[in-house]
C-alpha cells in the first residue's frame, strides 16, 4: 500500500508516541518499522525477557470504531509471519514472544491519547 507524505507523518507521530509510552513503562525498543516482503512490524521491543511485536494504529476519528478494529485477521497473519522471519534471523525462538497493539487517538485539540493492549492477538487466537 502506498502512503502519501501526510499519512507517513501521522504514522510516525503515532509510532513515536507509542515508543515513548513503552520506554516510560520500562520496555527497550530494539527495532522500528521492521519490513520484509509481505509484512511490516511497527515496533519490536523487549519487556524483560519477552520480545514484543507491536502494531501501532493512529486515528483522528473513532466514530467508525477504535483503532484496534483495523487490525484484522489478515493484518495479524502478516505481522505473525514477519515476526517469525525476525525471530529466525535473530535466533530468538527460545525467547517468550507476544503481539501487542497500541492505539493512538488524536483528539480535537491535537492531543494524543495512547492505549496499550498487551497480548492483543496470538498465532492461534485472534481478535
Amino acid at each position: 500500500m502506498a502512503f502519501n507524505t501526510e499519512n507517513r507523518k501521522k504514522g510516525s507521530r503515532g509510532e513515536n508516541a507509542a515508543a515513548k509510552f513503552l520506554e516510560q513503562k520500562g520496555y527497550k525498543i530494539i527495532a522500528r518499522n521492521y519490513t520484509r516482503p509481505g509484512g511490516e512490524i511497527d515496533l519490536i521491543a523487549k519487556d524483560g525477557e519477552t520480545i514484543v511485536f507491536v502494531e501501532v494504529k493512529l486515528r483522528r476519528d473513532v466514530s467508525h470504531g477504535m483503532p484496534i478494529e483495523a487490525v484484522g485477521k489478515g493484518k495479524q497473519r502478516r505481522i505473525i509471519n514477519t515476526a517469525k522471519v525476525y525471530a529466525t534471523a535473530n535466533d530468538l525462538f527460545d525467547c517468550p514472544m507476544r503481539f501487542d497493539v497500541i492505539e493512538v487517538v488524536v483528539d480535537d485539540k491535537n492531543r494524543l491519547w495512547v492505549r496499550h493492549i498487551p497480548s492483543a492477538f496470538m498465532e492461534n487466537r485472534r481478535i
